[in-house]
């Protein structure tokens, strides 16, 4: 199962995530689950790290990828959070909560 914990802070915004896990929905290679969260996250980071001046820090490895703003995010980082976010639980609803497991807190 993937897990995707959101972090947010004292005033409610969306500050970092962490994904971990494999979705194991098919074989490697095969697994749409696996490839659709790594499209959105990877996506999310490119499209910050191109269209927003906010500084982040970033951890990658088998399964995992951590990400965290550096400091309170700007408007355009706001919404490509919650951009992702939407597209995330699209999946997790898709899939009725078996591949995916979404939980929000607070840091």
């Amino acid at each position: 199962m993937i897990r995707i914990t959101i972090y947010k802070n004292s005033n409610g915004s969306n500050v970092g995530f962490k994904t971990s896990g494999h979705a194991e929905f098919a074989e490697y290679g095969k697994d749409i689950i696996c490839a659709a969260v790594s499209a959105i996250t990877i996506n999310f980071v490119n499209s910050i790290e191109a269209f927003t001046n906010d500084r982040f820090k970033i951890k990658t490895g088998d399964g995992l990828l951590k990400f965290r703003f550096q400091k309170e995010p700007g408007p355009e980082s706001k919404l490509l959070m919650d951009s992702m976010i939407l597209g995330l639980q699209g999946i997790q609803n898709d899939y009725k909560n078996e591949y995916i497991q979404i939980i929000f807190k607070e840091v």
